[in-house]
């Protein structure tokens, strides 16, 4: 936002919202009148319009996708400071420009004598518009962007789009509206002026607006992808052609680098950034793989692909749901879970900084569904223990390991790896000793009795063990006597009394606190007394079943300001909060822990890890 927005600042459907979109539906309508009622359209041009803004959309996501896919531009990244909510959310209008480049093109062409009837291609043409791009376009461009520049402008209008420090592919298309007109004004010289010299083709647009957006992207997209044997081949492309690195300087230095594609008007203007080559050359060279935490999380359910930070932007940035307008997307997960499935190793979804800690998420390629197939277990273990070694080959001091990846039932809560590789210098732990602590901070000090299920589960023991040693009456939910003796055996002798096995639910019937790890049936529900609050920390959530009892989220933990860089939410999770393992796992490598937290909790570890994350900043999630 600039700091005194000027006049034509918002756009005309900024209040719209998504509905801005039916300004599509004209277009749709005339070109199913023309194409399927044998209606006449000139140019058939409204179809056009509509390919080649579908066209630029799918040229958009394929730019954001690589440039978040750390495989592909994590070493070449430019600056790594990284991005947040409030930069997401300001551009999440990117396509704002679409809109209004649609309607102006076709204003034109419906009002201006002549503007029609163009053939589909014309080579002369496509070279006249590249001329005329790289005389006046460029030109004008380069004049006037210096002006918004000017303090008064600059904070009228361009400030907006300096408010993105680091860009994004999308980043260089976020104007203000009275920018944007200027913009569409300038960029419409090559497309008018090869008309006006005989040049004119329908491809010119489709060729002419994908070019632009590929370069626009090209310079915004924060990872220098052009080699420099390039530039050592051909010397004079460094006149021609712009690099990332090269635009990055001119949102840092901010008063250097104005040119839009072709640097040979800074050159001539005298505004080229003194550093321009050697950041490129720094650039090129990669940057080292410093590491220092990992969290190992896999896919739920098949649409949750389309969360991943590289997935949708914008849907990615909030918590996810299964929305319906992602259905027709559904489809498309098939073929991606064969190929995870055939080729899939673990990847990195994201980055980002907690204090001096550099640190990931990466994903198993495997959804949720899938680690309950006995086939698959020994394959995703496998994957696991590559993930592991992966890191600690990068030197990764601590990699936690998120939801299924510490299943008891699959590898015993991580023992499995320890075990075979008992030289490790990575710590691997499951950070379930701060989601028992987080659990146990939710219920109330002056209770004295709960109700329990799967409260022979390695969190379920925990809670048990740490509340009868409150002198809180446990009624534990098993069928199981050795499991439960198992665990009444490991409280201390005076606390034993405190440890009650239960068979059915009606067991809880007079206990109003139900802290549930175990999923319940609406039946099973309705054995809680009135008034009940249902703790929980099973996955998935309880669906709630009694309007008359009250539902307790997740563990979860609020990420310290220090957190930089966090771009998307953790699934179902709020903005800004992570699961309390993933916390767990952050406050292990903050703190520099040297054991492994695998396996059964350490009960006399509960408070220590607690007090550690709220030094750390960590907050506990209402």
């Amino acid at each position: 936002m600039a700091t005194t927005p000027g006049a034509l600042y918002d756009w005309p459907w900024q209040r719209l919202g998504s509905l801005k979109y039916v300004l599509f539906v004209p277009f749709a309508v005339k070109a199913t009148y023309a194409n399927v009622f044998g209606g006449k359209d000139v140019d058939n041009w409204c179809l056009h319009i509509l390919i080649s803004t579908a066209l630029r959309y799918l040229h958009g996501q394929a730019w954001m996708s690589l440039s978040r896919f750390y495989h592909v531009a994590g070493k070449y990244q430019i600056q790594q400071k990284g991005i947040n909510f409030q930069q997401v959310d300001r551009e999440s209008n990117w396509d704002d420009y679409l809109l209004l480049q649609a309607i102006v093109a076709t204003v034109v062409h419906s009002f201006l004598p002549g503007f029609s009837n163009f053939p589909l291609w014309n080579w002369q043409g496509i070279l006249i518009l590249l001329l005329l791009h790289a005389g006046p376009t460029e030109f004008i461009y380069y004049w006037a962007h210096r002006a918004l520049h000017h303090h008064y402008l600059y904070n009228r209008y361009h400030s907006h789009h300096h408010a993105s420090f680091i860009t994004e592919p999308v980043s260089g298309t976020v104007h203000p509206f009275a920018e944007h007109v200027l913009y569409t004004a300038n960029f419409a010289i090559p497309l008018l002026g090869t008309w006006l010299l005989g040049g004119a083709s329908i491809g010119m647009f489709y060729f002419y607006w994908l070019w632009f957006d590929f370069m626009n992207a090209l310079g915004h997209c924060n990872w220098e992808l052009i080699p420099t044997w390039v530039f050592k081949a051909l010397p004079p492309l460094k006149y021609l052609i712009y690099t990332p690195s090269y635009h990055s300087l001119h949102h840092s230095q901010v008063h250097t680098n104005f040119s839009l594609f072709m640097p040979i008007y800074d050159y001539l203007g005298g505004t080229m950034d003194k550093n321009t080559d050697s950041l490129y050359e720094t650039a090129r060279k990669g940057r080292s793989k410093e590491l220092d935490f990992v969290f190992l999380a896999h896919g739920t359910e098949l649409l949750s692909t389309f969360h991943l930070p590289f997935g949708i932007p914008s849907f990615a940035a909030h918590p996810y749901e299964a929305k319906w307008y992602l259905w027709p997307l559904w489809p498309l997960t098939l073929p991606i879970m064969i190929t995870l499935w055939i080729f899939g190793h673990p990847f990195v979804a994201d980055s980002y900084c907690l204090e001096d800690e550099k640190t990931q998420t990466w994903v198993i390629p495997r959804y949720g569904f899938q680690y309950f197939l006995k086939f698959e277990q020994q394959r995703i273990n496998r994957l696991i223990e590559e993930a592991i070694l992966s890191a600690e080959a990068n030197g990764v001091k601590v990699i936690s390991l998120g939801a299924l990846n510490k299943n008891e039932a699959l590898n015993g809560g991580g023992t499995l790896f320890t075990k075979k590789h008992q030289n490790l210098k990575i710590r691997v732990v499951h950070g379930n000793t701060l989601t028992a602590a987080v659990i146990l901070d939710k219920i109330p000090k002056d209770i004295t009795e709960i109700f329990l299920t799967g409260a022979t589960s390695k969190l379920g023991r925990a809670i048990a063990l740490y509340l009868c040693r409150r002198r809180v009456r446990v009624l534990m939910l098993t069928t199981s006597r050795d499991r439960f003796e198992s665990i009444l055996h490991e409280a201390p002798l005076d606390c034993q009394k405190y440890l009650v096995q239960v068979t059915k639910y009606q067991g809880g019937a007079d206990c109003k606190t139900w802290v549930m790890g175990k999923w319940a049936t609406p039946k099973e529900q309705s054995y809680a007394p009135s008034g009940t609050h249902f703790h929980q920390f099973v996955v998935p959530p309880l669906e709630p079943a009694r309007k008359d009892c009250t539902y307790g989220t997740l563990a979860a933990m609020q990420l310290p300001k220090a957190m930089k860089g966090v771009r998307s939410c953790e699934m179902t999770m709020p903005r800004g909060v992570v699961h309390a393992c993933h916390a767990g796992g952050l406050v292990h490598c903050l703190e520099g822990w040297t054991h492994h937290e695998v396996g059964a909790i350490d009960v006399d570890r509960i408070d220590v890890t607690w007090q550690a994350a709220l030094a750390h900043g960590f907050l506990p999630v209402d």
